[in-house]
């Protein structure tokens, strides 16, 4: 039935789909900029590109300052069904904190949202989209996924508040095309393939033979990879990460470790307060995992600890050395990001993307080598060694 939460439909999206030989998300956001004559002057793209993506990839700035999003307390209904959860005993267990719960629910609050974030955070979004900040779960960023995904706000609505603000010449080119690519390209290409893939049991896919439970940590959050315990902790008392913490960390942790993809994709499922199925599969199998092969992404987004401590100030205080690949203060990323690339050498040297990344293994030490993998090997062992303590599980959740 059609309705207004996305701008294709998944019949135009098929007919954009069959026949090409390759299916990009650059190719798809090109055509819908087009088809909807957003950020277009005429038949030119709005400052003579059509991305400015090299330009949002800033780190941190020491001593940044961020405005706080609106937060809204909840009101008798919402009062009424936080009550009820955190009185039910089948719920108490469940990863997450209704206490300091400040979600929009309603039409009037999410436009508010929208509102507040074009005319105080839009204008800076675009540089520092992907950096992390200890204790700083929002930066720029819109936290607008879970009323796009409800229907309390509509994709056009928001594209055109965006871009007004660019005519209006009260945000930059670079800020305000970063974040319409986000809704008008990633986000309607991934509920376009979830809907051309889910035919071919796209949610069973696991191309590298990944079986590794997941770790309890990321259901009690008892880690000492600083990165993950801030990202796991924000995530616990809001149900929101960004775009980079999820791909980068907690996605980036489970392909280089091992980790069940369907495992990992349940958890998404779980613990995000924006979770719907087109968002998680194609997002955590697809893009984070790469356990479709590549059907959406041309290599694995796979990166040690340096990404991690050039994009973020999580390294700082962390236990782990971000510098170190094997030893007692290694950081689980560089063991596991050697490990992964020596395991999987033979698949991955056929995408044609990894071939340099590969030829340091050439360089390394052979004992060196060993001791990571080695390193690994205990790494599990002591993880799946401790008693688990219960968890949730991707279920449908209880009545209420």
């Amino acid at each position: 039935v059609a309705d207004h939460h996305f701008l294709w439909s998944p019949q135009e999206f098929r007919a954009w789909a069959e026949d090409r030989k390759r299916l990009l998300m650059e190719d798809f956001y090109r055509e819908g900029r087009k088809r909807f004559n957003v950020l277009m002057e005429a038949q030119e793209p709005c400052g003579g590109q059509w991305n400015f993506d090299q330009e949002n990839r800033k780190p941190p700035r020491s001593g940044a300052s961020f405005p706080a999003p609106p937060r809204f307390e909840p009101d008798p209904i919402t009062r009424a069904v936080i009550d009820k959860i955190q009185q039910d005993p089948q719920l108490q267990d469940h990863f997450g904190s209704l206490d300091s719960f400040g979600w929009a629910v309603s039409r009037e609050q999410a436009l508010q949202v929208l509102e507040h974030f074009v005319h105080h955070r839009l204008p800076e979004f675009g540089p520092l989209q992907d950096a992390m900040v200890s204790d700083q779960p929002f930066l720029w960023h819109a936290l607008l996924s879970p009323y796009l995904n409800l229907g309390m706000l509509t994709p056009l609505e928001v594209i055109q508040t965006a871009e007004a603000s660019y005519r209006q010449q009260q945000a930059p080119i670079a800020c305000v095309e970063g974040f319409i690519r986000q809704i008008l390209g990633w986000r309607e290409y991934m509920r376009g393939l979830y809907e051309y893939l889910m035919p071919s049991g796209y949610a069973d896919h696991n191309w590298f033979h990944h079986y590794q439970p997941l770790p309890q940590f990321f259901w009690d959050r008892q880690t000492e990879m600083r990165c993950l315990r801030q990202t796991l902790d924000q995530i616990h008392n809001t149900g929101y990460a960004h775009h980079i913490q999820r791909l980068m960390l907690l996605g980036n942790f489970a392909l280089i470790s091992g980790i069940d993809p369907q495992q990992m994709e349940h958890w998404f499922h779980d613990v995000f307060i924006d979770s719907t199925d087109w968002v998680m599969q194609t997002n955590v199998l697809g893009m984070g995992l790469f356990a479709d092969g590549g059907v959406l992404a041309t290599k694995p987004y796979a990166a040690s600890a340096n990404y991690i401590h050039k994009m973020s100030d999580y390294c700082g205080d962390c236990r782990y050395n971000h510098n170190v690949k094997v030893g007692e203060r290694a950081c689980p990323f560089n063991i596991f990001y050697w490990d992964f690339l020596l395991r999987h050498r033979q698949k991955l040297a056929p995408l044609g993307r990894m071939g340099l990344v590969l030829s340091h293994l050439n360089r390394m030490d052979p004992d060196t080598l060993h001791q990571i993998q080695a390193q690994a090997q205990q790494w599990w062992q002591q993880q799946n060694a401790a008693t688990p303590t219960p968890t949730a599980t991707h279920s449908d959740p209880p009545s209420l």
